[in-house]
């Protein structure tokens, strides 16, 4: 079939390829305007085919650039430029084009809108067709479109590509001889990275201090400089190329901020609030923070109730149950009320630490401490601390070696050790101590109230000490 125009003609057809022609020069007759409609902007109707890698997809993206085929259908927005090509590096990154527009305004630094307009100019060049068109319900998710990276049949007409294959699966199998080095130059725009151009701020117009001069010269550099007059001496009227920054005003917590202020001194204050997550302890105290309680009065408030009798998995959960509904709590609703018990707190805990001075040990004074009434608990430490000293005797005289028998005095102070204790006794025995406290004062005067502590804890141990004191106090 001969053609109208004579640089459309094949050049040399071969037998059992219907796609081999050599393609006419960019501006020939034959050579048409770009511009895909948006009917033909789908997998399913494109006239192109599909790139077989990212590089030749930039090939093809360089020419639409710098051929001036196409220009958009928008008479405003952006044109094609810098941004397009840059957009185009992007999806050539991808292993699945499917981009969400705010990862692409990210890694572009520009608005949703320049996004879209681009991305539009790509599909009317005939660059990006449609696999899937994203949803834009707003009521439900909405899903990114996902697109196909084509070249424009376009394209290998300009160049003499030719192709096997029918519909978007044709793929190269050669190229006319005249277009190589066009091609060429294409594969180095390919294969150099745009980058967005950074927008210089001009420099100060302000003369400098000194003289920026250097070189071989003889003369010395000092030579042109003159001493100032005095009029331009610094005498304070003139404003300082470096003024100083006004001091800021203190800034005032919003209700957010002072949850999160009140969680941290918390959790700075209470032992057992240490690790604490401060967001989470912030929303637990949101109610107190929020009535303007203080740090000091959230903890004495804390002094004044009991742990859970079930316990608690963390400490979050027990700081929530104990200050659940402490807001209207009466004897708490006013700053008033609230600095009373803060001052009585802090009473308390003087006397406390005045106890703890007392005596020639400086220990607690535990001469009118009553002994246990019971005598199951007092035979059951009884025996515990004689096996505690009948062990230790016994690897005593193992590591000496000494085969002279002798007798334990198990009323004799003798050291010991509380890891000697099987777990099952240690329950039993604390499980004794909370139904008889007399057994903490015993201990102590046994063993001391530093291994009492071991023994039974630190918790039981200081509320028996503290319900002793109040008990002799409204005694």
């Amino acid at each position: 079939m001969q053609y109208a125009h004579p640089s459309c003609q094949h050049d040399d057809p071969r037998t059992g390829d219907s796609h081999g022609k050599s393609t006419p020069k960019v501006g020939t007759q034959c050579t048409e305007h770009i511009r895909v409609a948006p009917a033909q902007q789908w997998i399913s109707t494109t006239a192109g085919r599909i790139a077989t890698d990212p590089y030749s997809w930039m090939q093809a993206v360089h020419w639409i650039s710098g051929s001036g085929l196409y220009t958009p259908s928008r008479t405003h927005g952006p044109k094609w430029g810098e941004t397009t090509i840059r957009l185009a590096q992007e999806l050539s990154a991808l292993k699945e084009c499917r981009p969400g527009i705010a990862y692409l305004t990210r890694k572009l630094k520009a608005s949703a809108r320049t996004v879209k307009y681009h991305l539009d100019m790509l599909r009317e060049a005939g660059l990006l067709v449609y696999r899937i068109k994203g949803s834009r319900i707003t009521s439900s998710i909405r899903q990114a479109s996902e697109y196909e990276r084509v070249i424009p049949a376009e394209f290998d007409t300009a160049l003499g590509v030719r192709t096997i294959g029918e519909g978007v699966q044709r793929r190269p199998v050669g190229i006319a001889e005249e277009h190589r080095s066009a091609i060429g130059k294409l594969a180095k725009k390919a294969a150099r990275k745009v980058r967005r151009k950074r927008s210089r701020k001009p420099s100060s117009s302000r003369d400098r201090c000194t003289p920026m001069q250097g070189g071989t010269s003889m003369s010395s550099p000092t030579a042109l400089t003159h001493s100032p007059s005095e009029s331009k001496l610094a005498s304070g009227s003139r404003k300082s190329p470096t003024p100083k920054k006004p001091k800021r005003a203190k800034r005032t917590l919003n209700r957010v901020g002072r949850r999160y202020q009140l969680a941290r001194e918390l959790i700075q204050q209470i032992g057992w609030l240490s690790g604490a997550s401060v967001p989470r302890i912030a929303w637990i105290v949101k109610d107190v923070a929020d009535a303007g309680w203080t740090a000091h009065e959230v903890i004495a408030f804390l002094d004044t109730t009991a742990e859970p009798e079930h316990g608690t998995r963390r400490p979050s959960g027990l700081l929530g149950y104990r200050l659940k509904g402490v807001t209207n709590l009466p004897g708490w609703q006013t700053r008033e009320q609230r600095g009373a018990a803060v001052e009585t707190m802090r009473e308390s805990r003087r006397a406390e630490h005045a106890r703890h001075d007392r005596g020639p040990a400086g220990g607690w004074d535990t001469s009118n401490w009553q002994e246990s009434g019971s005598k199951a608990v007092q035979r059951t430490f009884t025996e515990a601390m004689a096996n505690v000293r009948r062990g230790l005797q016994q690897r005593q005289q193992h590591e000496a070696q000494d085969e002279e028998l002798f007798t334990i005095d198990t009323e004799a102070p003798q050291t010991m050790r509380i890891e000697d204790f099987s777990r099952e006794l240690v329950l039993q025995m604390r499980a004794a101590a909370e139904n008889d406290p007399g057994l903490i004062f015993e201990s102590i005067r046994t063993i001391g109230e530093r291994d009492t502590r071991r023994l039974y804890t630190n918790r039981l141990v200081s509320q028996t000490l503290a319900d002793h004191a109040l008990n002799g106090a409204l005694a």
